[in-house]
């Protein structure tokens, strides 16, 4: 038997069981992959929550990171024994090991760990399409992004540096600033003791940011908008404080014609080719040491109601894994 994580029924961390399981052989277009490490993220909270609606009972997860024990019939870029890393549906990642669809396994660079795959997969790709696709970002811009001390921030902020973008963070604590700015980031604003809208003007010199990625949703929606130059790119790509309230498109064009985005990574990677362009491009900037994969706490697969507990109440930093 195998110990996974599954729910029958939305709400708290409270609904997440510990159970075994059977894994059976895999079906055709698939593998079985055993878990070396696996990936949290918000994601899994909307999911368990409800907010993104799935059938139930389900499993949940959707990083990870391990090696292929077995493949199934028409399987040819993936065998038996291989480092493999994924970010994607269905979930299922809270679990020792799991048949899932081999298309969106990836082989792992052999100066990548499994911890520090599982913690960057849906993190680190999201970045990438968020700075390479979404918007072009080049050296010079400045930009907004928000939770920059979380697990999507802080590689945003290495990678920004990289770049040579500005990029003016935000972040709950002053602890938090600290961690974001020793990460790369330009400025970074405490949103508990400042008002971020106007300290970007003053930045700035008034002019407001080219882009603003928003992962906080409702709270800081209609800020971030009062945040954009004209022309401006509204990136929406989180729900942290909830989802962002019905809005006139007349807001976009009293503040100077702006445009606004609401992406998913899965989008961005739903054809082969785009996926391992941008896993490509990940390995290829964390194998150089620009960007480093701050794993800042770690949970065992049956303790993963307490990681939730404490990703929503926004006590983590950086990226965190949980290991079965």
């Amino acid at each position: 038997m195998t110990k996974a994580i599954r729910f029958s029924r939305t709400g708290g961390p409270e609904v997440l069981e510990y159970v075994d399981v059977n894994v059976g052989a895999p079906g055709p277009g698939e593998a079985t992959v055993r878990h070396e490490a696996i990936g949290l993220n918000f994601i899994d909270v909307y999911f368990r929550t409800g907010l993104y609606p799935q059938p139930l009972p389900s499993g949940l997860g959707q990083e990870g990171a391990g090696v292929v024990e077995a493949v199934g019939e028409g399987v040819t870029h993936v065998k038996p024994g291989d480092r493999v890393a994924y970010a994607g549906r269905p979930n299922g990642a809270y679990s020792e090991k799991r048949n899932m669809p081999a298309a969106i396994l990836l082989k792992l660079p052999d100066n990548i760990g499994f911890d520090t795959a599982a913690a960057m997969m849906l993190q680190g790709m999201t970045v990438q399409y968020l700075f390479h696709r979404t918007a072009q970002l080049k050296a010079g811009d400045t930009i907004l992004f928000h939770a920059a001390a979380g697990g999507v921030g802080l590689i945003a902020c290495q990678w920004a540096k990289a770049l040579g973008v500005n990029l003016i963070g935000t972040a709950g604590s002053d602890e938090k600033a600290a961690l974001a700015k020793a990460h790369g980031a330009a400025h970074v604003i405490n949103y508990n003791t400042e008002n971020f809208t106007q300290r970007v003007k003053e930045i700035t010199n008034g002019q407001g940011v080219s882009v603003v990625y928003d992962s906080i949703g409702k709270d800081t929606f209609i800020g971030s908008l009062d945040s954009l130059a004209p022309l401006g790119l509204m990136v929406s790509f989180g729900n942290a404080s909830g989802p962002v309230d019905p809005f006139s498109l007349g807001e976009l064009q009293s503040r100077g014609s702006l445009f606004v985005t609401r992406p998913t990574l899965f989008t961005y990677v739903a054809k082969r080719p785009d996926l391992e362009a941008c896993a490509a491009s990940l390995f290829d900037v964390v194998g150089s040491g620009k960007v480093k994969i701050d794993i800042n706490q770690r949970y065992n697969l049956a303790d993963v109601a307490q990681a939730h507990i404490d990703l929503e109440a926004r006590k983590t930093t950086g990226s965190t894994i949980i290991l079965p």
